[in-house]
């Protein structure tokens, strides 16, 4: 079930002193003429704790791993997995033990957030694949909490437990896929939330449009070790609805 909740009072009342009344606020009017609050249009709300812009660290490098639109922190024990989309490296996972936690980022509009918006397409993509879907203010702040239809390796039908999270940044959205015992232990969440937390985003300065992810890339000393191929180039939604973070892909193993 999907839930419409109330965005953060602070983040719009930054908004309207900032830019002023927007009369695009009253279009936004759920249909029935109640008056609730869009998800839409909002600015990104401020990130005390991160995830980081670029310009906001003096050293992005120090501690974590350069992989050019992100420097991903390093953690002892974990595995370091790259994705592809055609020719291009568009997310990183990090694998510590049983859970995961994947990074992927992308263009945003320089004065305001995507993430509402983005919960409300991924909670549909997975709701009409038979998916169940509850939105939840957690640690990161507001996500979402699914149970995505997946074919078991004996070939019949199940379900993966995975937390979606998501932070605005500057010109950059990051999202965050959690999952295996990260999905639904804390203890075991923890660690996969402070990586999440700790991760710099280097938008640059080129011109992108929205929802456009950053490309990354293999640090200099990284070597490629293929297991199961790349995976296949998404299709429809950019923000890749049904992922399964936990498959394998191309790997580089870092010891900390």
């Amino acid at each position: 079930m999907f839930r419409r909740r109330k965005e953060r009072e602070d983040a719009i009342d930054e908004f309207d002193e900032a830019e002023g009344p927007d009369e695009s606020t009253e279009d936004a009017q759920e249909p029935d003429g109640s008056g609730a609050e869009s998800r839409y249009n909002l600015p990104p709300a401020p990130r005390p704790e991160g995830p980081w812009d670029q310009g906001e660290v003096k050293e992005p490098g120090e501690g974590r791993v350069d992989l050019g639109g992100l420097f991903v922190p390093g953690v002892d024990g974990m595995e370091l997995r790259v994705e592809v989309a055609g020719e291009s490296i568009v997310a990183a996972t990090v694998v510590l033990r049983d859970s995961a936690v994947q990074l992927q980022a992308f263009a945003a509009p320089k004065s305001e957030g995507i993430w509402g918006e983005v919960r409300e397409e991924i909670a549909s993509g997975i709701t009409q694949q038979g998916g169940i879907v509850d939105e939840v203010e957690g640690p990161l702040g507001w996500e979402l909490r699914a149970q995505v239809p997946v074919q078991l390796p004996d070939g019949t039908n199940g379900v993966q437990l995975v937390r979606f999270v998501g932070c605005d940044g500057p010109r950059w959205f990051l999202r965050g896929v959690i999952s295996g015992q990260g999905a639904v232990q804390p203890q075991a969440a923890g660690v996969l939330e402070a990586v999440f937390r700790d991760t710099v985003v280097v938008r640059g300065e080129a011109p992108m449009a929205p929802r456009d992810p950053i490309v990354l890339k293999l640090p200099n000393d990284a070597q490629m070790v293929p297991d199961g191929g790349a995976p296949a180039e998404g299709e429809g939604n950019k923000f890749g609805d049904g992922i399964d973070p936990m498959r394998r892909g191309p790997e580089i193993t870092e010891l900390h």
